[in-house]
């Protein structure tokens, strides 16, 4: 290869390298979605909490991954097997899909983000994949109530049977 041609390619592999960075940090980042899960970004660490109703606990683990883009929730009852739910943005909205213990996934999407620092987040059905039947268990929907820098609630909308109903989670974050 001569010495041109292997300046092009030099130059197009340090672009391409960089372009995903630099898109990363000027696309999400000025969004008011990307403001929006910033703010669910400082979730990030433990938490305890019950479920309404049953008084089980529950203790929640938020982490980041995939280049700080994907926020991830370990939701571990204290009667049951780990869930995990994934939270991104997606244009102008925010995404999530929630890995249940009863094997399903809900994929659930808030509408186009206009206040990026309101307290309540609400994510309605989208699609499922993992069902058996239309009649099993699933969730339809979540609402992430953000009190304050240290509580947290979330009213989780499911179906079953055909009958709806909803499920309330109360949460503080676990002191150091």
């Amino acid at each position: 290869m001569n010495k041109n041609k292997w300046c092009r390619v030099v130059i197009l592999l340090v672009i391409s390298m960089t372009l995903p960075a630099v898109a990363h940090s000027q696309g999400a980042g000025k969004s008011k979605a990307g403001a929006a899960f910033a703010q669910l970004a400082s979730l990030v660490g433990e938490w305890q909490g019950t479920q309404d109703g049953t008084g089980t606990e529950i203790a929640l683990t938020y982490t980041l991954t995939a280049n700080d883009s994907v926020l991830m929730e370990e939701s571990r009852p204290s009667d049951g097997p780990p869930m995990i739910t994934m939270i991104s943005v997606d244009g102008d909205h925010l995404v999530t899909t929630h890995y249940c213990s009863v094997r399903n996934q809900p994929q659930m999407a808030t509408g186009p983000i206009n206040d990026p620092q309101k307290s309540v987040l609400a994510f309605s059905f989208v699609r499922i994949t993992g069902m058996n039947t239309p009649d099993d268990w699933h969730n339809t929907g979540v609402e992430m109530h953000l009190d304050d820098r240290d509580h947290l609630s979330q009213i989780w909308s499911w179906k079953y049977q055909g009958k709806t109903g909803t499920i309330g989670f109360h949460f503080a974050r676990k002191k150091a």
